[in-house]
């Protein structure tokens, strides 16, 4: 970071052989007055190896980064969501379950899940992440397919628990991996390409249910535990894959050259500042990081749009059934709409990185989740118009969900921060998994009203404090322009992960 003998306002430039294009960081005072904090730091003309391009290396790390990180949250969401595939296939029947048993088996998964998502982020820090995601995974993926041979509902809820406890750190580990290698102006497509494994998870879990489905009776063992014992089988499998093929931070890759790696490093410094990785972060430093309010606000537009995935991603299926098909294609047609949300997402994605905005792209999308919900409050015995509005819900709750926690979690600023306010966000979100789990019970089917009333009134709080986060941001940017002006930017020792660099910026 700037030394207190740089200047504000000095010159710091990447030198590629392409023109990059200029980065998010300008901030208007008033009419007629700007300022551009995009080369406000101080590395001076910071060089792109000469064997290489910026495009062609950040093409290196897509790679190597983006693939297996999809591939691990899809089977990460797919363990944990396949439940409501089972329940088509007669885990309810097979285990006796009575009233809403179901719907507490749901909600022990979120008792440790929310809970451990701090400890498993710093914990992943300290471990290096190939380790700790690929020991998370085999874990989940073992207990998957132990709640394959479960007998009774006391089993269920067992498995239900340590599958929360062992999937805490994936989520916000891996896109507290992604925001490290990414400048924040590049971060959208590669987040929503990432978060859209819960819509690859919706349209490939139905596939392959109605497909595993076809085994019951074989060898006197129902489908629904076909489901989870083949799919917890593939996860054990693929955790020793994401053991060699996870990418660590930027500053241990060892993949890259010194010099790719000392470019890296350089191109994210001007972008998010210092990242303080080689800092150890101690118990106050993390209490330090909830100083700052808009963490909490983040935390409440998480939530907002976590009731409804999970109240999707559970009970989609089920009401799908209510529309008259049978248990194959109720599954087969649960993955249209996840199919759809996932074309959708991308689109949102690719023009937000385009604008370099989030809100707008975070509220449009809430909106057309509402007027789905909308018509399913009011329309009633239409299948095929109610069927419709499933995509609705899905393509606005699937695109809002990743430009939103795009958002704030690359608004952290260095490790420390982004890792403890990263789960921070995704633990307190989750804590709408609660909700959802009893949104939507079988007493209230077809109509279903508590629970679309429900993901309503959760897609308004998302809309609300969405607007709020904007009015925050917008605001410490300025405050940030004037103290520019004044020359009184604090500038802070490398490490100081706390407190914005000079020249920093919040992306509106």
């Amino acid at each position: 970071m700037a030394s207190s003998k740089g200047n504000v306002f000095e010159s710091a430039r990447i030198v590629s052989s392409e023109s990059p294009e200029k980065a998010s960081g300008v901030v208007e005072l008033e009419p007629g007055l700007q300022l551009d904090f995009n080369n406000a730091f101080d590395v001076r003309n910071v060089q792109c190896p000469s064997h290489t391009t910026e495009s062609a290396l950040i093409r290196r790390i897509d790679l190597k980064v983006m693939p297996v990180l999809v591939i691990v949250y899809l089977l990460a969401f797919l363990d944990r969501v396949n439940i409501s595939n089972a329940l088509i296939f007669g885990l309810t029947t097979d285990l006796k379950l009575k009233g809403n048993q179901i719907n507490i088996a749901l909600t022990m998964f979120f008792v440790p899940y929310v809970l451990f998502e701090i400890p498993s982020n710093l914990l992943l820090k300290r471990l290096k992440p190939h380790v700790w995601l690929s020991i998370c995974m085999f874990l989940f993926g073992l207990v998957m397919t132990l709640q394959g041979v479960v007998q009774n509902y006391s089993g269920l809820i067992a498995t239900r628990f340590f599958l929360g406890l062992f999937e805490a750190g994936v989520f916000p580990g891996c896109f507290y991996l992604i925001s490290t290698w990414y400048q924040r102006r590049e971060a959208q497509k590669r987040y929503t390409i990432f978060f859209s494994s819960v819509t690859l998870a919706a349209a490939f879990g139905g596939l392959l249910a109605s497909a595993i489905g076809k085994m019951n009776g074989i060898r006197g063992y129902s489908g629904w535990r076909y489901i989870f014992i083949l799919e917890g089988i593939l996860t054990c499998v693929f955790a020793v894959v994401v053991y060699f093929a996870v990418a660590d931070f930027p500053e241990e890759a060892k993949w890259l050259t010194e010099e790719e790696r000392g470019f890296i490093i350089a191109r994210l410094k001007v972008d998010q500042g210092e990242s303080g990785i080689e800092k150890k972060a101690t118990f106050r430093d993390v209490l330090a990081v909830f100083k700052d309010y808009k963490i909490f606000i983040g935390g409440l537009m998480y939530m907002g749009l976590v009731v409804p995935i999970y109240s999707y991603s559970y009970f989609t299926p089920t009401i799908i059934k209510t529309y008259g098909y049978g248990n194959i294609q109720t599954q087969l047609h649960s993955v249209a709409p996840a199919a759809a949300a996932f074309v959708f997402a991308l689109m949102i994605a690719y023009l937000s990185d385009r604008t370099r905005h989030r809100f707008a792209f975070v509220v449009i999308c809430t909106i057309i989740a509402i007027v789905g919900t909308a018509v399913l409050l009011n329309v009633h015995r239409h299948p095929k118009t109610e069927y419709a509005m499933l995509f609705l819900i899905a393509m606005g709750t699937f695109s809002a969900a990743p430009v939103m926690v795009c958002w704030v979690t690359m608004n952290f600023e260095g490790h420390l921060k982004r890792s403890v306010g990263t789960a921070y966000l995704i633990g307190f979100g989750n804590i709408g998994g609660f909700i959802a789990t009893f949104s939507f019970q079988t007493k209230d089917a077809p109509s279903y009203h508590t629970g679309y009333s429900v993901v309503m009134a959760f897609f308004c709080l998302t809309t609300v404090t969405s607007g709020l986060y904007f009015i925050a941001v917008r605001s410490q940017n300025k405050t940030i322009a004037r103290q520019a002006v004044a020359e009184t930017v604090p500038i802070d020792e490398p490490g100081e992960e706390q407190h914005m660099h000079s020249g920093f910026t919040y992306m509106l």
